[in-house]
């Protein structure tokens, strides 16, 4: 288990990291949320002990991390770094001996993680010969493939296509599955609605949302309605209750509420000729509640 309890980190008259606590129990993911600039990087790295707190405790199963500890762990940074004149063997070998796995160990394992990753080239191609995104690829495999304890990875859903981001998807479970620690921040909502088991959201170094995905858009009410039926947009926006409605490209009624009780009038009304394709009342997406509380004004 990892425990970050009361971080605090600043730089001059600047507060990066503003008091955060959260754990991550084994098999269980985290996603970190936050407009650039809320902290996560500046979180990952006090994790990591790039950085020195100014106060607070980072805990990996209720002691402070040693050297050894560092090897369980598999860090993803937002900036990536490979060796283009290297091969891709090479490269895998060598990043894995940092972690201190051997040759021996890691060189049998190279053909199926790229497998798994699905990479367009040969162990034995240069790094520089591959395509942005496999070279993406390429640099996930030597996060992953000692098989970290505790997986820490920024923004790795960036650059990547939707085919390839659900083979990350994919490979982040699998590592939950066996019981791994993961983290991750992302910008990409539906990613993290997806495979989170808990979500955490900063702005300005300060936790503002903190909780399971499903009781953080409950927590919103059920303001969104999606509406199939004959009521005209006129109809829908005079009653009580709705802020909003407009209809979609493909014939949907989208409603947003001011009071969640304005669904029921809404039903009643859509339903007083009979069967209705649609009705779906349900909280806000976790994209619009991000837009909500980065909008919001600091305490």
């Amino acid at each position: 288990m990892l425990e970050v309890k009361n971080l605090v980190k600043t730089f001059g008259d600047y507060t990066a990291v503003d008091n955060v606590s959260f754990d991550i129990p084994d098999g269980k993911i985290l996603g970190l949320i936050g407009q650039n600039g809320a902290g996560k990087t500046t979180t990952f790295r006090l994790i990591l002990d790039f950085l020195s707190q100014d106060s607070g405790t980072v805990l990996w199963n209720g002691h402070e991390l040693s050297d050894k500890d560092y090897n369980d762990i598999g860090y993803l940074p937002e900036e990536r770094g490979l060796y283009p004149k290297a091969t891709i063997e090479d490269q895998l070998i060598y990043f894995a001996e940092l972690r201190g796995k051997s040759k021996k160990e890691i060189k049998p394992k190279i053909d199926e993680w790229m497998e798994k990753f699905k990479v367009k080239g040969k162990k034995t191609d240069k790094v520089k010969a591959l395509s942005k995104g496999n070279q993406q690829k390429v640099q996930l495999i030597a996060t992953l493939i000692h098989e970290p304890k505790l997986v820490i990875l920024d923004e790795p859903f960036s650059g990547l296509d939707p085919v390839n981001a659900e083979l990350l998807k994919d490979g982040i479970i699998e590592l939950k599955e066996k019981g791994s620690c993961v983290i991750f921040s992302s910008h990409n909502m539906d990613n993290v609605e997806k495979i989170c088991d808990h979500l955490l959201m900063l702005k300005s170094g300060t936790v503002v949302l903190d909780g399971r995905v499903h009781e953080i858009r409950e927590s919103f009410g059920r303001t969104k309605v999606f509406l199939e039926s004959a009521l005209t947009v006129e109809e829908i926006s005079s009653v009580e209750g709705v802020a909003s409605a407009f209809k979609r490209g493909d014939g949907v009624m989208d409603i947003t509420l001011s009071d969640p009780k304005a669904g029921e009038e809404i039903f009643t009304r859509a339903t007083q000729f009979g069967y209705i394709s649609m009705f779906n009342q349900q909280p806000p997406t976790l994209e619009e509640i991000f837009k909500m509380k980065a909008g919001e004004p600091n305490e």
